[in-house]
């Protein structure tokens, strides 16, 4: 079965969002390395809802008021992009208090924030590596100087690939990522990011 199959059944043919049946399609929910994709990663939703979330300038409030609903669904991907939008829409008063209502785990919560969309644009942590260049979850980075690893004896070479960074969600000069097996924080100004061919 594809995809779109296992989400057309888990659904019922409908938008897990606003139950619409037009234009249904597959929205994979970013990071897809934090989601997972697949199942576990994506929903089903029609076109106006996708519009919407990919463009926050075409946000029309009234229609969102189907997270009343949503925001309940027994489906990780479907709660994490409830809580996005209901943060999207704070401002109009009535989301506060269904976030006020709304349950998540730990690994759902962390997932929903993985994208900053829920802060306003002054309040959104920006990662940059020495260069200034934007830095994003699942970007790949490499080391510019040797760095020894906290709490081991082991120095990170310079000119280490760091595959798939995750980004500290609280301070803009901490990111993540493996060097070898080990999991490590590196600080910003100590890397590049590397192109995507590299």
């Amino acid at each position: 079965m594809s995809l779109q199959q296992d989400l057309e059944n888990r659904s019922g043919n409908k938008c897990e969002l606003c139950t619409g049946t037009n234009n249904l399609s597959v929205y994979d929910v970013k990071p897809s390395d934090i989601g997972g994709g697949g199942v576990d990663g994506s929903l089903l939703a029609c076109e106006t809802c996708v519009t919407q979330i990919e463009n926050p300038d075409e946000v029309d409030a009234n229609h969102w008021r189907c997270l009343n609903d949503a925001m309940w669904s027994e489906f990780r991907p479907v709660k994490v992009v409830a809580w996005r939008m209901l943060h999207r829409l704070k401002k109009e008063g009535w989301p506060n208090d269904l976030l006020g209502m709304m349950y998540m785990e730990d690994e759902e919560l962390s997932f929903a924030k993985a994208t900053n969309d829920h802060l306003d644009e002054s309040e959104k942590i920006i990662h940059r590596d020495v260069n200034g260049v934007i830095l994003e979850a699942g970007d790949s980075v490499v080391l510019i100087k040797d760095l020894k690893v906290k709490g081991s004896s082991m120095v990170a070479k310079q000119g280490t690939a760091v595959r798939r960074i995750s980004l500290d969600h609280d301070n803009e000069k901490y990111i993540e990522g493996k060097v070898g097996p080990t999991q490590i924080v590196i600080i910003t100004d100590y890397v590049k990011k590397m192109a995507e061919k590299e």
